[in-house]
């Protein structure tokens, strides 16, 4: 057996679709013998775990399956290893700096949070 990051990608549509356009990409790990093996079982996951809910406004939420573009063998696991990258072009530089600052703001408090626990 083998190791394998597979992409998993859905569709986030609200209500009529009618807002801009939302893409929730996952990264999972596999664990199969061959690389087709490992996108039959990501593509089994990605149909698996669609699911719609109603939010505070009784708007459907839908996360739909989309497909399964990318799976990569992992040979050799080791510390600081690239597994993922994508190149973000957000209309607002400092909007976007702003909230990943905010995110790893939150992570940091949640480390602190845990370590005091």
């Amino acid at each position: 057996m083998q190791w394998f990051v597979a992409k998993i990608v859905y569709q986030i549509i609200t209500g009529t679709g009618d807002h801009n356009p939302q893409f929730d990409e996952q990264l999972r790990l596999i664990s199969a013998n061959t690389r087709d093996e490992a996108w039959k079982r990501a593509s089994e996951i990605g149909v698996h775990e669609q699911y719609a809910f109603r939010n505070q406004r009784q708007e459907l939420v839908e996360w739909r399956f989309i497909s399964v573009p990318e799976v990569n063998v992992l040979d050799n696991l080791g510390d600081g290893m690239e597994l993922y990258s994508r190149i973000e072009e957000p209309g607002d530089a400092k909007a976007y700096i702003s909230w990943m600052q905010v995110k790893a703001n939150h992570l940091k408090g949640q480390h602190l949070l845990d370590v005091h626990a």
